[in-house]
């Protein structure tokens, strides 16, 4: 089920319009793609605690504008650099015959049973959170899996050991050997391990005069 916000489209543009509207407790943005750019905004706390979905960022949206639903995805949208407060947003109006590219996140399952965790007293570590993916507009998925339950010590996932959903393909900027997540030694042990070798090291004897 899509996701749906409603928004109206706004005549008055200019920094002075777009102050009133957030003193309105309105968001100011703009819908393009398929047609003209429209001015609209929203509802400031309804897309406050929407932005706090994950799957709002990667799942194509139906808006409701004017009583007119289209689908969209959120391309951008801005923070004021210290209150909790939307600036301004922008959508993308989606066309379900034409390829997207988003950035899908990346869920990452069964850490605890990796051998190099669970055995090996290894951390995970991520290098990758999300993965830029192209796709028709209906294979989106909101999210990707990563299983982990076979990562050794020492070992990654890279990017041509995702299983992808049907439909979906990796963006091209991605190689096949980019690692995803590996199982590390924590640092303490290392550190240990290479205390515990010094101390059991021959000590060396003084030069003779």
């Amino acid at each position: 089920m899509a996701i749906e916000i409603s928004a109206t489209t706004r005549k008055a543009q200019g920094t002075g319009a777009s102050r009133r509207l957030r003193k309105a407790n309105r968001v100011p943005g703009v819908v393009y793609g398929a047609g003209e750019a429209a001015m609209i905004d929203l509802d400031h706390n309804t897309l406050y605690y929407a932005l706090r979905n994950e799957a709002f960022h990667a799942s194509i949206l139906s808006m409701d504008l004017d009583g007119k639903k289209e689908p969209v995805l959120l391309r951008d949208f801005q923070m004021h650099p210290f209150r909790q407060q939307v600036l301004h947003i922008d959508f993308q109006r989606v066309d379900p015959k034409k390829k997207i590219h988003m950035k899908v996140p990346l869920h990452f399952t069964n850490a605890d049973v990796a051998p190099g965790v669970k055995v090996g007293g290894g951390i995970i570590s991520h290098v990758l959170n999300e993965l830029d993916v192209v796709c028709l507009p209906a294979a989106l998925p909101a999210h990707i899996e990563v299983d982990l339950s076979g990562l050794d010590l020492g070992h990654s996932i890279h990017v041509s050991d995702i299983k992808l959903p049907k439909g979906v393909e990796v963006a091209t900027h991605h190689h096949a050997g980019d690692a995803v997540a590996t199982v590390q030694v924590p640092r303490g042990h290392v550190e240990a391990a290479a205390a515990a070798e010094a101390a059991a090291a021959p000590a060396a004897e003084p030069a003779k005069k």
